[in-house]
């Protein structure tokens, strides 16, 4: 009935629209919240500019299923990244680094010693660490596989950011300005040149006043990275960024000598976030960067008691000295 193909046509229309937010979304580089949550969502919008196309092609509008074509090819283009991988590894990985979150210290201490036992993970970056949690971990064993610390916890809360590594440390370093802790060390793993590891976490970009710090926190993390790429040294981040892939805000940070080890690896989007509710996690927002290295593979995990999964990246340290990541 002609009422029928009307509601689909309507329908189809309204899709391609979400579609189209989606791609705008993914480009515009904004501090307002609206802008930069419906970028976190990018993907699903854009997911939308599918079914527009198929409805308005079964309802025989031909010029809307062009406009929804072009629309569904422009999201395509802004995902095929994280699919195809932007580097292959010249030889076998060295280093396994993970990331977790683990929720105001409240994350299964036995599980995360778990997953660092299972994996052999030489570095571990920590946020939301508390005062509590650092005995807890201990006991556990995290101290007997990574002996080497630095971190900076805080009594309650989500502030604390911690480094635990296999090998010896050297130039801790807090980088004040931020709301929530961020931390650097040298590693010195043998037979391997020293390398440097940051923790980060930036203020989250909502609700609305918090927009405008996070946008500023991530224009700091991408300062502080470049002035130690510029050291000549490999670098690696993990970081809970409150960020996704589709935040012009952190393709900035990849954008210049680093390269995000789910995209250079090939892997696609690894969803992290959240992770306590019964369906799966839809955000993609804790993430590990590589600068003069090349991350071969990585994976998200499970973090037990937290609301976040952890990722883990196997890194190859030999990269060429001229390799600066994803330009």
């Amino acid at each position: 009935m002609r009422w029928v193909r009307w509601t689909v046509t309507a329908l189809g229309w309204a899709a391609v629209l979400a579609g189209a937010v989606g791609v705008l979304a993914h480009y515009l580089d904004s501090t307002a919240t609206v802008l930069v949550v419906l970028a976190s969502f990018a993907p699903f919008l854009m997911a939308c500019g599918v079914v527009g196309l198929a409805a308005l092609a079964c309802t025989r509008h031909w010029v809307g299923a062009a406009v929804a074509a072009v629309v569904v090819a422009a999201a395509a283009w802004t995902q095929l990244p994280l699919y195809l991988g932007d580097r292959a590894s010249d030889g076998d990985p060295e280093l396994t680094v993970m990331q977790a979150n683990i929720l105001f210290g409240q994350g299964n201490p036995e599980a995360l010693v778990a997953q660092v036992r299972s994996r052999g993970v030489d570095v571990l970056t920590v946020n939301e660490l508390t005062d509590g949690a650092i005995p807890q971990l201990g006991a556990a064993g995290l101290d007997a596989e990574l002996p080497y610390r630095y971190l900076r916890p805080m009594e309650w809360g989500g502030g604390g950011t911690g480094i635990w590594s296999r090998h010896p440390i050297s130039e801790e370093t807090e980088h004040m300005g931020f709301v929530l802790n961020m931390v650097s060390a040298r590693v010195h793993k043998p037979e391997q040149r020293p390398f440097m590891v940051v923790a980060a976490h930036p203020l989250p970009p909502w609700p609305r006043p918090q927009t405008t710090t996070w946008s500023r926190e991530m224009g700091q993390v991408r300062d502080i990275l470049q002035g130690l790429r510029g050291r000549g040294e490999p670098v690696i981040m993990g970081a809970d960024l409150n960020a996704t892939y589709d935040h012009a805000q952190f393709r900035a940070l990849i954008g210049d000598g680093y390269s995000d080890a789910a995209e250079q690896s090939g892997v696609g989007v690894l969803r992290t976030y959240p992770a306590d509710r019964w369906w799966p996690p839809v955000l993609g927002i804790d993430h590990i960067l590589v600068s003069g290295a090349v991350a071969v593979n990585a994976e998200a995990v499970d973090l037990p008691g937290s609301d976040h999964r952890g990722v883990v990246a196997e890194i190859d340290l030999n990269a060429p000295d001229d390799y600066s990541g994803s330009d």
